[in-house]
Formats: C-alpha cells, structure tokens, sequence
C-alpha cells in the first residue's frame, strides 16, 4: 500500500502499535499533521479508516494494517542499517566526516532508496557528510527524491560516453545544477576502432582516448577514467591545451545511440542477496 506517513510518524505507528493500544496508535500517528490541506485532512481519514477498524469499544489493525506495521518495521531496519553502515564505515578510515557519499543503485523494484536518501539527508544535516548524492538515477528517480524530500543530489554517477550519451537525463542535470558524473567515459573500451572518433584524434595528434575525455570536459562533465598503465594515466592528464570545435562536437553528438547501453539499466537493477 502506499502511504504519505514519514519516517517519525511511521516509527511512531511502530512504538505504540505494538503496545496493543490501537486507538492511540491511530491518534497519535496523525496528531502532529493538524495544519494541513483539508485535501490532506481527507486523505488521512481515509489512511485511517484503511490502517483501524472497530471491534466493539475498541480499534484493532485491518489486513492493510497489518501490512502497514510490517513495512514501516522494515522502513525503520533499513533506516538504522543505513546509518549503521556509515557508522562502520566512518570507523574503518578513521575519520569524522565524508566530503561526499553516493546511493550505488536506486533499485526501485525494492522501492526503498527515498528511505535511504532520508538517512543521507539526516547525516549530511548533522555534518557528517558534505555533501550526498547519487549513481544511476534516472530522471524519474531524481524527481521523487525531488518531491519527497525537497534534496537533490549534488552529482550523479552514469554511465555515459560517445555512444551512450543520456542527453535528456544530462539536460535535467543542468536545470537542477546537478553535477554529471561518467562512470566507463572510454565506452567499455568499445571505441578504440569507431571511424569517427579516429579521424578526429588524427586531426587534433591525440589519442582517440584523449579525444573522449576531451569531450567530456568540454560537456561539463567530471570524468575519472580508470588505468592501471602509467603513461595512459599521465596521457589522460594532458587534454587541456587542445579543443574540440565545432564540428567536432556535432560528429560525436551524431554518435549517440539510446540502445547502446552496456551496463545495467538502473530500472531493471536487483541488488545482489546478501550471503
């Protein structure tokens, strides 16, 4: 079921549920919500004749009720796992506070990564971590994270290179100054051989790589590409004395293929089961 509940009502809902009085259970639950919309009056009247029901002088939990009180108890476990990983984590560097902590994988098909981002939130705000954000939302995820708890992410983390260009996702990106991230800038080494990219590395005496990452910067994008070879890695730091022009930029745009995705789509993602 859906519900409009936060994290303090559901935990709430938990505490007092759990004590078997139900009628203050639906009391409280809704108590502190007294100077909203008559529209959100409405809607929780209806959330409580859902969650209670009368059995005789008494209230006791429907079937939707019920389902309610499991998914706020496994809310509240991811919540305090969460934050119990950061602590751990925090631990193992030795250090009192990130610059920076991502969400991996939205996972919508579990349906929790607003719960997760809520606990970013409450770390970020006691000054924990700088600044938070995300990898692999797409725009419909970035847009409830957006409505649910007005917090974007400072950055997110995509798959994103020549061949694979996400245009609209980078364009909502920029209304919303989000920083784009490209994870696999070089295409999954897929673009040693494209035509395209070969004649414009000759024309410009660069590597096709350096091309590629030339264009990324020039796009606005921060790119970390990975190498374990040192001259590939002092030969990826030297892009800044050379610019794509024009017509280059628009050959590259005309690369772009939306089915040319090589790693997971974040829609269809499953995290793996714990062992």
């Amino acid at each position: 079921m859906v519900t409009p509940l936060d994290l303090d009502q559901l935990r709430t809902f938990v505490a007092i549920t759990e004590t078997g009085s139900f009628t203050r259970a639906a009391e409280e639950v809704f108590r502190t919500q007294s100077a909203v919309s008559m529209q959100m009056r409405r809607l929780e009247e209806r959330l409580g004749k859902t969650l209670f029901e009368k059995d005789g002088r008494n209230n006791r939990l429907t079937t939707d009720g019920e389902k309610l009180l499991l998914y706020a108890r496994e809310l509240l476990r991811l919540n305090r796992e969460t934050l119990a990983a950061f602590d751990e984590s925090m631990q193992k560097l030795g250090l009192e506070y990130l610059d920076l902590y991502l969400i991996h994988w939205p996972a919508p098909k579990i349906g929790l990564y607003v719960k997760s981002w809520e606990a970013l939130i409450r770390l970020r705000d006691e000054g924990r971590i700088k600044s938070i954000g995300v990898s692999n939302f797409n725009i419909g995820h970035l847009q409830r994270l957006l409505d649910e708890t007005g917090v974007l992410p400072v950055v997110n983390q995509i798959e994103l290179n020549p061949r694979f260009q996400q245009p609209e996702l980078r364009q909502y990106h920029a209304e919303h100054n989000i920083v784009t991230e490209s994870w696999s800038p070089l295409g999954h080494g897929l673009l040693w051989d494209n035509p395209v990219l070969a004649g414009i590395a000759a024309k410009h005496k660069r590597s096709l790589a350096q091309v590629v990452l030339r264009w990324h910067t020039q796009l606005g994008n921060v790119v970390i590409p990975k190498s374990i070879t040192p001259e590939r890695i002092r030969e990826n730091f030297h892009i800044f004395d050379f610019k794509l022009d024009a017509d280059d930029l628009a050959a590259i745009a005309a690369m772009h293929d939306e089915g040319a995705r090589h790693g997971p789509d974040p829609e269809r993602f499953r995290l793996p089961k714990a062992s």
